[in-house]
């Protein structure tokens, strides 16, 4: 068995799909030390730059003071801080919904809600570029999964109206990972209504962005329904870890009794809660931040107009640079590494074949000569 794992690992390489990973030497920032060595760093979902702020330091330290480190045991036992509860109050304020609740991870709070809202009977629409996280989530409840080409709504109407299923839940990202564009939220709402569906939104790339004061892509198309369940992570634009799901009370009590990856796992550490808190005031107060991410991505826009290779079309923080083969994704990874710059180069599975790509990805945190020498780089590197 080892010598087939063996092979297995061998024909990933072959193909260059081996992956390797990066150990960071400082905290998470523009600039970055790996290995002893100092590098400009496009690669991180820090999109305003709060990872290593030090408010966001100080409310940790505060958070520890005040309710230790470990939550010690599952929310239904007796993890559940007055931390905790206090995030979900101000994050369902923050968001418009009724309620919210905490999950671990984004990947959590996915699975939590697909297993707990549908069942056998049922069905589940997915788009095809959606986030692992979704599709694996379909996967596990065991229902009847029905993808639909990238943003297809025709496709989907037509699936929407064949089905007979008892309860239907439509899965998107807000924002796609990998290619940075914006789902049609209030067209994929409308069939909703048609066809008396839910629609659960992974906003993960959205939440702290977009809509007004960064309250996520619910406010960016100015919709609010009872039909949306609203899925957030923490530890991008937020700056901390975790993830929430905001929805209706019903929805949200549901999740409580019935989602096996929010009761069969001890609480996160209430310091983050506590140190999410202060991250909120700062994302809602500070529009500065978004402000500098929308010139960043103007500028970069402007500097590669003339590329060899060509930016996917994408008004967010993610920025793919679409390349084609993964031997010239990873060769030109590897050059900006090189001269001292960070950027991913992403490969099937993760993007489907032929469009390897490298992923920039913008900050707050980066400063417009950053993206004048990524941009510099590039050029060069194309005509060389």
């Amino acid at each position: 068995m080892l010598f087939d794992l063996t092979e297995q690992l061998r024909s990933r390489e072959r193909a260059g799909l081996h992956r390797r990973r990066l150990t960071l030497e400082s905290p998470q920032h523009s600039h970055v030390a790996i290995a002893g060595h100092k590098y400009l760093a496009f690669c991180s979902n820090d999109y305003l730059g709060l990872a290593n702020h030090p408010q966001l330091i100080e409310a940790i330290c505060d958070g520890a003071r005040q309710h230790g480190v470990g939550a010690g045991a599952s929310h239904l036992i007796s993890g559940h801080s007055s931390a905790h509860q206090a995030l979900e109050n101000a994050l369902a304020h923050f968001t418009g919904f009724p309620r919210a609740l905490l999950f671990s991870t984004g990947y959590m709070a996915n699975a939590g809600v697909v297993t707990a809202l549908i069942d056998r009977g049922d069905a589940v629409f997915a788009d095809k570029l959606n986030h692992a996280s979704l599709n694996d989530a379909a996967l596990h409840s065991r229902v009847k999964l029905i993808r639909y080409l990238h943003l297809d709504l025709a496709v989907l109407e037509r699936r929407l109206a064949r089905s007979q299923a008892r309860r239907k839940l439509v899965l998107t990202d807000a924002v796609f990972s990998m290619d940075g564009d914006i789902a049609p939220v209030a067209e994929l709402l409308e069939l909703c209504d048609k066809y008396d569906a839910w629609l659960l939104l992974d906003d993960a790339h959205g939440f702290g962005v977009l809509g007004r004061q960064g309250r996520g892509v619910a406010s960016h198309f100015n919709l609010s329904s009872p039909r949306i369940i609203y899925m957030a992570t923490l530890g991008k634009a937020a700056g901390v870890f975790g993830a929430f799901v905001a929805a209706q009370a019903e929805i949200i009590e549901t999740l409580i009794q019935s989602a096996r990856s929010y009761i069969y796992t001890t609480a996160t550490p209430p310091l983050l809660s506590h140190a999410l808190l202060r991250s909120l005031t700062l994302i809602e107060q500070e529009e500065w931040r978004r402000e500098r991410l929308s010139q960043l991505i103007g500028q970069l826009k402007q500097g590669l107009q003339s590329s060899r290779w060509k930016l996917l079309p994408s008004i967010t923080p993610i920025q793919p640079l679409l390349i084609g083969s993964n031997d010239e994704a990873l060769q030109l990874s590897e050059a900006l590494r090189e001269r001292g710059i960070l950027v991913p180069a992403i490969r099937p599975p993760t993007v489907p074949q032929g469009t390897a790509r490298l992923r920039i990805s913008l900050s707050a945190a980066h400063s417009m000569a950053d993206v004048e020498q990524l941009v510099t780089a590039l050029k060069e590197l194309g005509n060389s």
